[in-house]
């Protein structure tokens, strides 16, 4: 009763001064001040009992504070707007800002959601270990459909606040109503993007690659950098990005080097005479390996694969931990049994050989 005598008593004082529509504009400032200056005192108090700066906690404290002003603020106007008594159209352009105000919070309130949920959990799975196959697998996976997430909720977040205004509701009503020709047009631009964002959640579901697979694409060797909603960044080799639609790695083959582990088998062929001591260079080439850190121990072969009519085909396979482990490797049992063969057997490297003719023959022997 109090309050209402109060409010009463102002709005009469405001009004004999000619001041009414100020008044009212005065209080529903104030509340909204009042209401954050009351915010901003409760966060101090709660950044001073969250523990370290780069804690958890004031991670939390961070960044909800801005939905929260804003739902602060909103109350403290949904509040004050009863006991003013303002015209009916300013109270619905009101009612309408605040309509807006809560679904953009609940969609910002979303997207926080999203974004602490996908920090907290990526705590527990680092990329950087030697073994990080889960990691990648779970990176990718959580990625992929956390960008899907936000891509949801800020569709559904605008579509809802477009939907809030009168003339927009009926500009979109009579456009679908219409369909025919526009809603064809329509399916046929958003196909690129809908392909691509059901592609994304294949790839989140099957994983056919992952950050940082090694993988063929198009002939290039490179590694999965980024993965997004619409494409995907292969780094190549030589420092170039190759971007490549997602659908692609869903509707076109390609080479994938590590989709079950890190570890990969890399080969080395050298092309020799027929007098090549073959069971040295298998001799040699598991001693070198055994003495490489490059080598992880498991696989170690040396066979000859061809031979043609000039030359032998000699491979070397090692596996080594990863694909630039791998590559590393066989560029060192490459170069020392090149090395080798040039100090011990040099006829064993490839030779071009000639037959005379016999007239040549003959006038040799004479």
């Amino acid at each position: 009763m109090k309050s209402t005598l109060l409010t009463d008593t102002i709005y009469e004082l405001l009004e004999l001064a000619g001041w009414s529509q100020v008044g009212v504009v005065a209080i529903l400032a104030g509340s909204v001040l009042a209401a954050l200056v009351v915010h901003g005192a409760v966060f101090m108090l709660l950044r001073r009992l969250a523990g370290p700066p780069d804690g958890q906690a004031q991670r939390i404290v961070r960044r909800t504070r801005g939905p929260t002003r804003l739902a602060v603020a909103m109350l403290a106007l949904a509040l004050a707007l009863p006991a003013a008594d303002i015209n009916p159209e300013l109270s619905i352009f009101v009612q309408q800002m605040l309509q807006i105000g809560m679904v953009a919070l609940l969609g910002w309130s979303a997207v926080i959601v999203i974004n602490t949920a996908w920090e907290f959990a990526l705590r527990r799975h680092d990329v950087a270990a030697a073994d990080n196959l889960q990691a990648r697998k779970f990176r990718t996976q959580m990625g992929i459909l956390r960008r899907a997430a936000l891509l949801v909720v800020t569709l559904f977040t605008v579509g809802a606040i477009l939907m809030a205004f009168p003339s927009v509701r009926q500009y979109g009503i009579s456009l679908f109503a219409s369909a025919g020709v526009a809603g064809i047009v329509l399916g046929f631009a958003a196909r690129p993007i809908l392909s691509n964002l059901i592609a994304g959640v294949q790839i989140a579901l099957t994983q056919p690659i992952r950050l940082d697979d090694v993988v063929i694409v198009e002939g290039e060797w490179g590694r999965v950098e980024e993965i997004t909603t619409t494409y995907v960044v292969v780094r190549i080799w030589d420092w170039r990005w190759l971007v490549v639609p997602l659908s692609y790695f869903i509707e076109k083959p390609f080479e994938n080097w590590t989709r079950e582990s890190a570890s990969i088998i890399g080969a080395v062929v050298w092309h020799l005479d027929y007098t090549a001591p073959i069971d040295q260079m298998r001799v040699k080439l598991n001693e070198w390996l055994r003495q490489s850190k490059l080598w992880d121990g498991g696989v170690a072969n040396l066979q000859v694969v061809d031979a043609s009519e000039r030359t032998l085909k000699v491979r070397g396979l090692m596996s080594a931990r990863d694909s630039s482990a791998a590559w590393d490797l066989r560029c060192e049992m490459r170069e020392k049994m090149v090395a080798w063969l040039q100090r011990e057997h040099p006829r064993a490297l490839p030779r071009i050989r000639a037959e005379p003719a016999d007239g040549a023959l003959r006038a040799a022997d004479a």
